[in-house]
This record gives structure tokens, sequence and C-alpha cells, in this order.
């Protein structure tokens, strides 16, 4: 097998993946390497800590790729409505689909099933090799190619790198570029629980002192929990025995959905906001959370990734159409200018609305329950959040 590429992807979860994917009709020559081998199979109880709400405009793009987890049917749980409301206050919204004409505002997909469909997609692709695990260990550019070591010594070149490997990639350290932001004095702690009332097909948050408090809809009755709270209070809830845990949830989430029957194991991530100071180097270029991480409250950073895969995609393929070098900076700075200022808006938006909801001084606590009480109430305003929030596909203009 050659060795030589004209595109690797550094990074085999799911916007590296649908990345792929998108180009998997193509002449060129992709490898896409993962640190660990993705593993099909799983057990058939439980779900996955780690899910997505996917958007109206990135259910597209996986459909166009024919990676939309259709026969999952049991794993992708439609959500229909959203309740959010303040905890120290009256401020209350709802938004329903119906509203729109829409069956549904998106899905909550457990990750490791839409990794299982993009893998799919790959393994059926004459273009892609899947290298895994693998560890690369440095990374040398010249103006013709990148080149990447790997752990065996072996040297992969192509003419464009992509780092999709996170918010901690490597590929982004090794390249030396930095990033702007901050790490939140919060911590996302996750999980699965049952309720002793059904969740409606509704995605629930609550707004607390420490951060906001989901309950993301599942099959079988059974929610996602992510719980944004202080890091010492999540360490606190990860240890705490069953019993506990599952009374405090209860009492933080009001007792909205009853008491908490059933809960699954308990996992912690730390919650960031970056973006990087540049999406690009000639021979090389950034998407997903390598490139920015946001917080997770409106649960837009996969879908931001996506929106990134597909418009990298694009401007590679019209790149090959054109006869251009796909690694050279004026055809990434294409891909760049068209994503920063869709990313920058989002992580900003985010931001702003987390400051605004963490805050308990007492004029900005009164600003936010009024306001959202007065937009609970204008429907043509409530119906463009709504839009907004469903997503669209990657606009250059």
């Amino acid at each position: 097998m050659s060795r030589d590429y004209d595109l690797i992807i550094v990074g085999g979860s799911m916007v590296g993946a649908s990345l792929a994917c998108a180009l998997a009709d193509t002449p060129l020559r992709i490898a896409l390497l993962d640190a660990k081998r993705f593993e099909a199979d799983w057990p058939a109880d439980g779900f996955d800590l780690r899910v997505s709400a996917i958007t109206r405009a990135s259910e597209a793009f996986l459909q166009q790729l024919d990676a939309w987890p259709g026969d999952h049917a049991e794993r992708v749980s439609p959500f229909r409505e959203m309740h959010v409301w303040d905890a120290t206050g009256d401020g209350v919204i709802h938004f329903d689909s119906a509203e729109l004409g829409e069956a549904t505002l998106g899905h909550i997909v457990e990750n490791r099933v839409l990794i299982k469909t993009l893998h799919r997609q790959i393994d059926a692709a004459k273009n892609i090799d899947y290298l895994a695990p693998v560890a690369p260990t440095a990374i040398e550019f010249d103006d013709k190619q990148a080149r990447l070591l790997l752990e065996d010594g072996e040297p992969l070149t192509a003419k464009l790198l992509v780092g999709a490997d996170g918010g901690n990639s490597w590929v982004r350290r090794q390249a030396g570029i930095s990033v702007r932001g901050w790490d939140y004095d919060q911590a996302a702690l996750v999980t699965w629980v049952k309720t002793e009332q059904f969740h409606q097909e509704t995605a629930w948050q609550r707004f607390l002192p420490d951060g906001p408090l989901a309950f993301l809809p599942l099959s079988e009755g059974y929610s996602s929990i992510v719980w944004s709270t202080s890091p010492q209070h999540a360490r606190q809830l990860q240890q705490l025995d069953e019993a506990p845990f599952r009374q405090e949830l209860a009492a933080s989430f009001g007792h909205t959905l009853g008491e908490i029957e059933d809960s699954g194991p308990r996992a912690v991530f730390p919650l960031r906001f970056f973006e990087t100071e540049h999406y690009i180097r000639p021979r090389l270029t950034l998407v997903g959370d390598a490139a920015h991480t946001i917080h997770p409250l409106a649960g837009q950073g996969v879908n931001l990734g996506f929106a990134d895969a597909q418009s990298l995609a694009q401007v590679i393929r019209e790149a090959q159409q054109r006869q251009q070098d796909i690694g050279s900076q004026p055809v990434l700075r294409r891909y760049e200018r068209w994503r920063r200022a869709d990313n920058r808006a989002m992580l900003i938006a985010m931001d702003s609305f987390k400051r605004l909801f963490g805050s308990q001084w007492g004029p900005l606590r009164w600003l936010r329950n009024t306001g959202l009480n007065l937009t609970d109430r204008l429907g043509p305003l409530k119906q463009i959040i709504m839009r907004q929030a469903m997503g669209s596909p990657p606009d250059r203009d």
C-alpha cells in the first residue's frame, strides 16, 4: 500500500469521519488516522455517555453522505419541543416544532451510533484508508507536501493535512497554532437516567446558579444528562452513591419529570472556550473542536464541526475541479473565510448566554427573566430563534 496521499485526516471521530465521507466519491487518496480503533459493537444495555443534539442542517448533511443512522432508529431520539427556565426567577420559554410546521427541532443521537454509521461508509469507500491505532510523532512541511511521521518510523505524505483531533489537538500544537480563550470555572457531569415521568420527546434545560442542567430525550423514556456546574460540585456528584445522586439530581431539576428511577455511570469533563488564531497554514487546516470549542449549553459544538467538514469538502472539490493545489494557502483561505465568521458568531453568542445566565446580580437576573418571558410571548421572534437553532447549510454569504 502506498503511503503517499492527497489528504491525511488526523482524528477519526464524527467530524474527521464526516469529512472523509464527504470526499469518498472523489479521485483523492485519503488516509484517516485514529489513536484508537473504533469498536462498532457495544453492550445492548445502557447508552453512550456522550450524545449530540443534531440540528436539521447536520441531519441533512449526514443524509447526503448516506450516513444518517436510520437503521438505529431506536437510538435516534427526536426532540419536538424545548423548555428552558431560570431556577432563580420566573423566566420561562417554550419552543415547539409544530409552530414552524416541522416534525422535529432535531435529534439526540449517541456519538458512537453516529461514528458507526460514518465508519460503515468509510469501510465501503475505495479511496479511504482507515489507519488505527496509530501514533503520529512529528509533522514536517515543505512547499509541496506535509509529512507525518508515525511511531513505527514510517512516514505518510499528503498535499493537505487536516487536524480533526479535538480540543486538545496534537496537530494544532505541532503546527504551533495558538488559541485565544479561557477555561470556564465549570465542568460538565454527564450520565443517563430513567425518570418517573416520560420526557415527552422534549429537551429540558433549567438554569441553576452554578450552570445549566439539561435533560435530553433518549429512547424508552431515558434521558441524557449534561449538568454544567462548578468543578468541585461535579466531582462531588460523580462520587456520590446512586441513591443520593438521584435525589440531588431530581431536586435540582425541580422534580419536573418526577423521581429518578435508574441512572448510568457518570463522567466529568472540563469546559473551555477558545478559538485558534488561524484555522489554516500552508498544507494544514483545522476543523471542529481542534479549531474552536464552545460551551455545551445549546449543544452546537458538533454541528459547527459538521459545518466545517461540509465547507472544507466543498472547497477541496472546487479546487480539484479547477486543477488547483488543495493544500495551497489561497485555496485553504477560502475555507477559513467561509467558516470563521459563522463560528465566531456562535462562540460569542453562547459565551454571552453563559455569562448572562450565570450572573446572580439582581438587575441582570431581572433582565434575563423578563427577556425570557417577553420572547416567549413574541411568536415571530421565537420562530426566528427556532430556525436559527435548527441550523442551515453553511452559507458563504
